[in-house]
């Protein structure tokens, strides 16, 4: 995920920095995306992720990428846990997806 990020979130592309700029770094976002959606699998429970880690991928997703390139609204969803996960789980949760999809685009 990190190399995708790396090609497509890019300065002159998904954001710019003002002229002038004098070290501040704050971007202008050149995305036309109004909104954005995450979906997230895991393997940790989601109560015990929360107390260790907190939610740095909300974060990162929402205030580092996004926020960066100027969506506007931000959405993310989490499945898990994977490996003790039966196959109607994992069909409820792809259902979940396209309903989640279709709501907001």
């Amino acid at each position: 995920m990190k190399g995708w990020i790396d090609r497509v979130i890019r300065a002159g592309i998904a954001y710019k920095f003002v002229e002038g700029d004098q070290g501040e770094g704050v971007p202008v976002g050149l995305l036309n995306a109004i909104r954005a959606v995450v979906f997230n699998t895991f393997d940790t429970p989601r109560e015990s992720e929360m107390k260790v880690f907190g939610d740095p991928l909300e974060t990162l997703w929402k205030n580092c990428i996004f926020g960066l390139c100027g969506v506007e609204a931000f959405h993310r969803k989490n499945y898990g846990v994977m490996v003790t996960s039966t196959i109607e789980e994992r069909e409820k949760w792809l259902e979940d997806v396209r309903t989640t999809v279709n709501s907001l685009f």
